[in-house]
């Protein structure tokens, strides 16, 4: 370039640029992806061309606090003067204005990745931004394009001598933790740790360190990883090489369990890997972090519009080509695009599933403690999932076995009734639980948050000869009785009211019936569909409670029972028989802090009771 050039960049540039910084505040670390990215744009440009290898060509990302400067460097295919007007003046600045215009009006968040500000992007953080670049083109000369604002312009002859691009950002007051190396270096690891060039950061201040004798001097590293493994095909990927891009991914020490590689190319381009980390119980405080990128180019995390909700349990990385960026979140709800890709990765999470269940069960037993509640929760979100999936759920039993439901039904027929009896505490309902499996009937293990939803979504799902009731150990005593026990008389109508008194409830419900365990001394009883409605309430933090309704049920075949109606010491009476409704009360939930105090003090009255001659 001959000849200095200076202008306005558009008349609406003054009104720009003050919204761009403002609307973008919190984001305002973007610039430097957008900028690595530009570079990366102009050596993938060059390299087709030129028909140019890949050695040598990087991006140089120099912090010089000095100077008060961060410089993003590449040496790519450069610009003219011409282009510098076209790309810089014009299309650049288009995109910028058109982001705005389309999007400025979107409540925060609403847009994702926030892509499109490109090289207008670097007037976030600058007071000046300066361009320095020259062209591949046999002949051309460099080029110094400088603004202050964004909204004026001087272009003028350079003086670079190499092939490739120098944007020079002179960081404003506001912005001086973008001349900590540190801080760069995170915005870096963030969003650019996996483009598709070599990308290197350097410190101005830092001298290279001398090698010592005899050695080779260290050569730089670049920040990110050019190809990273989900771009490659599954078979070309070792076990240990999927937990490492874990540990990289997600900057932990934990192993996932298992892992599903996407490689698609038809009939939409997606590339990831899902991994299984291990799912707590009860959910608390617990996310999975699913990476959205574009091209290798980070975009955000959990976008729920594109990730079924129940997968953002998992964590994982997927690289959507072809995804529609910078649009609102309620426009990805509504793409057709989007809708495929959600339900594709569905398919492929429960076609993981079920090969695990049909070709390595025992190594799929061994998972589903750890990942019961997320395939628990998709089949209630997703209706497709659980038909996809419902033949590989799994119950746990009291002895540690796994059923499927039809593994269940088939050993218990003829004693369930096509019921699941179930303990939600199998150490506090142990009593309850040994009536059943003295039976031999199974009992599943159902102590998960989520199971009490997960029952009743199973219950509504069965149609005809499917349908299947749960029912808690302790929700009735129907086949528990013992019939050959010898019939003994008790008085009913005394021992009801001395359980209502131990009980403090004048509507304590009792009745007498002989148990198959003789040294249980009685059972208490609460329906079923009371106590999961009462549950419910206090998952969901409604204020509206239903009281307790418990059943006595006095085991007439137990000698303690038997003892206890014969005792004519009315204050031993009332103390046992209170003793005896509060170790009951312990098998269907904790004791509350009056009524512990109250079990512990008749514990040492009746062991005083015991001790005496």
């Amino acid at each position: 370039m001959s000849e200095f050039k200076k202008g306005n960049i558009s008349i609406h540039a003054q009104n720009i640029m003050p919204v761009i910084k403002r609307w973008l505040y919190s984001d305002q670390d973007i610039f430097i992806r957008e900028l690595a990215a530009n570079g990366c744009d102009a050596i993938l440009k060059y390299r087709i061309a030129a028909n140019a290898p890949e050695d040598g060509l990087q991006v140089c990302v120099t912090v010089d606090r000095e100077k008060g400067e961060l410089r993003f460097e590449d040496n790519g295919i450069g610009m003219t003067a011409g282009e510098v007007d076209t790309y810089i003046n014009q299309v650049a600045f288009s995109s910028a204005e058109e982001f705005l215009k389309n999007y400025q009006g979107d409540a925060a968040g609403g847009i994702i990745g926030h892509f499109g500000l490109g090289f207008y992007s670097a007037f976030m953080p600058a007071d000046k931004v300066t361009i320095d670049t020259l062209s591949w083109q046999e002949g051309a000369e460099p080029v110094r394009w400088e603004s202050e604002d964004g909204m004026t312009f001087e272009m003028s002859p350079g003086s670079r001598t190499e092939r490739g691009t120098v944007i020079t950002l002179h960081i404003s007051g506001e912005s001086k933790e973008f001349l900590e190396t540190g801080r760069v270096r995170e915005v870096l690891n963030r969003y650019c740790g996996y483009m598709a060039v070599p990308i290197y950061l350097k410190d101005a201040s830092e001298k290279p360190e001398e090698p010592r004798e005899g050695e080779e001097p260290k050569q730089p590293q670049p920040i990110n990883d050019t190809h990273p493994l989900w771009l490659k095909a599954p078979r070309d990927c070792t076990e240990e090489e999927y937990r490492e891009t874990y540990r990289k991914l997600f900057n932990t020490f934990e192993e996932p369990l298992f892992w599903i590689h996407l490689n698609v190319d038809y009939p939409f381009n997606l590339k990831g890997i899902l991994y299984f980390p291990r799912i707590r119980k009860d959910f608390g405080g617990q996310e999975g972090e699913i990476k959205l990128f574009n091209r290798q180019v980070f975009v955000a995390d959990n976008i729920k519009e594109i990730i079924p909700e129940f997968l953002l349990l998992l964590r994982g990385v997927l690289d959507c080509p072809d995804l529609p960026l910078n649009v609102s979140r309620s426009f990805l709800q509504n793409d057709g695009y989007v809708k495929k890709l959600s339900a594709h990765i569905t398919k492929k999470v429960a076609d993981k599933l079920n090969s695990l269940m049909n070709t390595e069960r025992d190594k799929y037993q061994t998972y589903w403690d750890d990942i019961h509640p997320f395939v628990k929760y998709g089949c209630l979100r997703d209706e497709k999932f659980y038909e996809a999936v419902k033949g590989s759920l799994l119950l746990k039993t009291t002895a540690g076995e796994y059923l499927t439901f039809d593994e269940y039904k088939a050993r218990n027929e003829g004693k369930t009734d096509k019921k699941i009896y179930y303990a939600t505490d199998p150490a506090r309902q142990a009593a309850s639980v040994k009536l059943y499996t003295d039976r031999g009937i199974d009992v599943a293990v159902m102590d998960s948050v989520i199971d009490l939803s997960f029952m009743q979504h199973i219950e509504n799902e069965g149609e005809g000869d499917s349908v299947l009731t749960f029912a808690r150990v302790d929700a009735d005593a129907d086949g528990l009785a013992d019939t050959e026990a010898e019939a003994q008389d008790l008085p009913l109508e005394e021992l009801t009211k001395l359980f209502r008194e131990a009980a403090e409830d004048e509507n304590l419900a009792v009745k007498a019936q002989a148990l198959k365990d003789h040294d249980l001394p009685l059972m208490l009883l609460e329906d079923e569909q009371m106590r999961r409605f009462r549950d419910m309430s206090v998952l969901y933090g409604r204020d509206f409670m239903l009281p307790e309704k418990p059943q006595v049920v006095l085991n007439t075949a137990c000698p303690a029972i038997r003892a206890l109606a014969a005792l004519e010491d009315g204050e031993k009476r009332k103390l046992l028989a209170r003793q005896y409704f509060d170790i009951a009360r312990m098998s269907s939930r904790p004791l509350e802090k009056e009524e512990l105090s109250r079990f512990i003090e008749n514990s040492y009255r009746i062991a005083a009771l015991a001790g005496e001659k």
